[in-house]
């Protein structure tokens, strides 16, 4: 048994018996009664309840992801490379031109910029791409009948997600996504999609999954509920002065333009700050990497998916699909991060040893990470299993 698997193992059975599958679906199936009940009292009918949940089972899978605690953090230039690359920048360009009458009518009934909107489309589906693969209803209920802290939140979730199916906007064989429930064209969670979900396409339904007019305009609208500004820009990169404290920086640390910019704070290409208002400056790889000047807009972004690397891909991705700079300053590392391009070539590079990678599609999970720390091991340097350019120059000189 690796260690991964035997820390998920001992977790799993800290955590009330939910390693045990055979008693865990016996009480699943007396959950499900409970949750059919609970179902009627929401309004869902009982046929609903039954075609949704017929043949669903306790998903073990489901419980592992949700108490997985990563091994791996990802460095945020990493993660930064790996959203925002060429290869993203141009079928976002490609999207925007397929679907410019859907984002142009957004745009218009919910004033949120365009490039905005596609930006959150890219970052979480890659455009329609990625849409998740796990089945939502297995998932919650799973969830919802665990010991679970959040099993009520996750309990909410599935009666939401009942009520979509029961409505007729989405069929339930359509609704999958994430382990936790996020679903459709731009990952709505379901209570998400019954608070702001809108018909753009004017067809009856608010299918977020199959049509792309009606999930660019729930993302529209989720940022208009946010308070996006539309002209207002969510923020650019600025150059610190030497000696900048970075203590008396933060995104929620906002002061006047002109009080940064009394400071020595000015734009990356050294022009003087200006305009009016409010602005906060965020650093996340400290002094010595980038830095941004960022506006109430970076709130509507962050308040998406509560992160700020998360929040900075989004807003880097508007910038190069409208035809802007991506980031100048470079980051605080000698091991520069891959595209995805870039990583596909290092899982094929490592598949030709003989290492097992699977599909080469620039996605970084755990068995290639594995071969990493094995390349890394013979070539005498420290095990991390972080996929950088100079472990992809070693093997391609062999």
């Amino acid at each position: 048994m690796t260690r991964r698997a035997r820390t998920t193992v001992a977790t799993l059975l800290c955590l009330g018996g939910l390693a045990l599958p055979g008693a865990a679906q016996a009480d699943f199936r007396s959950c499900l009664a409970g949750l059919g009940r609970e179902a009627a009292a929401h309004g869902i009918s009982p046929s609903t309840f039954q075609s949704a949940t017929a043949g669903i089972v306790y998903d073990d899978k489901v419980i592992e992801l949700s108490q997985a605690q990563p091994e791996f953090k990802t460095p945020i230039w990493d993660y930064i490379a790996a959203l925002v690359d060429e290869e993203r920048v141009e079928d976002g360009r490609a999207a925007m031109r397929q679907y410019a009458s859907a984002l142009a009518q957004a745009e218009a009934r919910f004033n949120v910029d365009r490039y905005t909107i596609a930006a959150v489309w890219g970052v979480e589906s890659n455009f329609g791409k990625n849409l998740g693969k796990m089945p939502l209803v297995q998932s919650l209920a799973t969830l919802a009948c665990s010991s679970n802290r959040r099993a009520g939140f996750f309990k909410g979730e599935l009666m939401a997600t009942l009520k979509i199916i029961d409505r007729g906007d989405i069929e339930a064989s359509r609704l999958t996504g994430s382990w936790a429930g996020a679903f459709g064209q731009t990952q709505f969670m379901p209570s998400t999609y019954q608070r702001l979900a809108v018909d753009l396409d004017g067809d009856g339904r608010r299918d977020v999954v199959d049509s792309v007019a009606d999930a660019v305009g729930s993302t529209a609208n989720f940022l208009r509920v946010a308070k996006w500004q539309n002209g207002l820009p969510w923020g650019y990169e600025v150059r610190l002065p030497r000696g900048f404290n970075l203590a008396a920086a933060g995104r929620k640390s906002k002061r006047p333009v002109s009080h940064w910019a009394s400071l020595g704070v000015t734009r990356i290409d050294g022009r003087q700050l200006t305009g009016e208002g409010q602005a906060g400056i965020i650093a996340p790889a400290g002094i010595d990497g980038p830095a941004f000047l960022v506006t109430r807009n970076f709130d509507a972004i962050y308040s998406y998916n509560a992160a700020e690397s998360y929040g900075l891909a989004i807003a880097i991705l508007s910038d190069r699909l409208r035809g802007r700079s991506g980031i100048q300053t470079a980051w605080p590392t000698d091991d520069p991060p891959l595209s995805r391009a870039e990583r596909r070539a290092l899982q094929s590079a490592l598949a030709s040893r003989g290492y097992d990678v699977g599909e080469p599609d620039g996605r970084v999970g755990a068995k290639t990470r594995d071969a990493i720390k094995d390349i890394e091991r013979q070539l005498g340097w420290p095990q991390t299993g972080r996929p950088g350019a100079k472990v992809l120059e070693a093997l391609r000189r062999g």
